[in-house]
């Protein structure tokens, strides 16, 4: 099988938290957003749903006191920094997919590093482990961080 052009690009973590609470994927996904906004990344959450969007985007808000890191919707500012979507990402993000959605998107691979979040939930876990499949049997390039504490 020969591998697509940017698949040898595209890096695939699994973050695995020690929590079975669902909220604790949105709570990392704020981390995570900030940290690879202060090292210069763009980033794209891809949400299961406007419901769970909603809540990203208050978390977003208010996680951390003294930070606020800048985001929109995909509809509102597509070329945005951060933003946060439902369906297909805004074609200027290459950068970072966080995944909150339980499937892989089909768009996935056009970006550099996509981050899975799972927790000890299991609906999560159950998907985590599709995807984790599905992306090893296309020859992605696959890590887990399996966190000690949130």
């Amino acid at each position: 099988m020969t591998p697509e052009p940017n698949k040898e690009l595209t890096k695939v973590d699994f973050y695995i938290l020690p929590s079975a609470d669902p909220a604790a994927r949105l709570d990392f996904a704020c981390k995570l957003t900030e940290k690879a906004w202060r090292l210069g990344h763009r980033v794209y959450l891809h949400c299961a749903d406007g419901v769970q969007r909603q809540e990203l985007d208050e978390r977003l808000w208010r996680f951390k006191g003294e930070s606020f890191v800048p985001h929109s919707n995909t509809e509102d500012e597509p070329d945005g920094v951060i933003v946060m979507g439902l369906a297909d990402a805004p074609p200027s993000h290459q950068d970072l997919l966080i995944n909150l959605d339980l499937k892989v998107p089909e768009f996935f691979k056009r970006f550099a590093r996509v981050a899975e979040v799972v927790v000890e939930d299991p609906a999560v876990r159950l998907a985590a482990r599709e995807s984790f499949r599905f992306y090893r049997e296309q020859g992605y390039p696959l890590q887990d961080h399996k966190l000690q504490r949130l």
